[in-house]
């Protein structure tokens, strides 16, 4: 993860120290700010690779910011990822129109954030495919195509793998049946066939693959 910067805005001094500690220990490069003005004075010097930003803060709210910063053609393209404790849906809605790459509200587990950042860096093209996944006990190995708990190999069948990679890369993302079938499958199939190898995937990964949720009339997501 060597070379991606990340900017963090954030009031709260206890969990901005959480977060940076956490995603330095990934690797990343991290540089936080308590004011939306120091941010965005950094950024005009050094231009980051992801942008994370609470809404409630003292001088500008992060909504304001998101707008500011996608306003501009420079900087529209960098991710950003909403942090706060505005969890009505409306807040959600107006952080996604403004073009937020997600929104995450708080308190939230460090594994998931974690791998919520990873998802979107990789959405973005930011950090390439492939790579390893931790999902509970399971070691994901992208390139080798392997699932392991400890020592022992859950054999998964190529498809079931690649449904699997999909998830874990929209890690708490609603992934939708037709994506899953145009972009695995790559052919004309019955709409259940989906649902098959779903059903495979939950009973070979046993109790992690209970974190494959159904999301009712769109596809599948992936979350513990």
């Amino acid at each position: 993860m060597s070379g991606i910067k990340v900017f963090l805005l954030e009031d709260d001094r206890d969990l901005s120290e959480i977060v940076e500690y956490n995603l330095k220990k990934e690797g990343y490069s991290v540089r936080t700010f308590q004011r939306a003005a120091g941010l965005l004075r950094a950024i005009e010097e050094e231009p980051p690779d992801l942008i994370l930003l609470d809404v409630m803060v003292p001088d500008y709210d992060g909504f304001r910011v998101a707008g500011i910063l996608k306003s501009r053609v420079d900087l529209k393209e960098v991710p950003i990822i909403f942090i706060t404790v505005k969890d009505a849906e409306e807040d959600k809605l107006k952080g996604f129109s403004l073009g937020a790459d997600d929104y995450i509200t708080k308190p939230f587990s460090v594994k998931e954030f974690l791998a919520r950042v990873r998802a979107v860096l990789k959405r973005t093209g930011k950090i390439g495919k492939g790579g390893t996944f931790k999902l509970g006990e399971l070691e994901i190995d992208t390139q080798r195509y392997e699932v392991r708990r400890g020592k022992e190999k859950i054999d998964l069948t190529p498809t079931e793998f690649r449904i699997f990679e999909a998830l874990l890369e929209n890690y708490g993302r609603p992934v939708s049946r037709e994506y899953l079938i145009e972009t695995i499958l790559k052919k004309d199939i019955y709409d259940r066939t989906i649902d098959v190898h779903i059903k495979n995937l939950r009973e070979k990964l046993g109790k992690e693959g209970q974190a494959i949720k159904t999301v009712r009339g769109f596809g599948y997501k992936i979350e513990l």
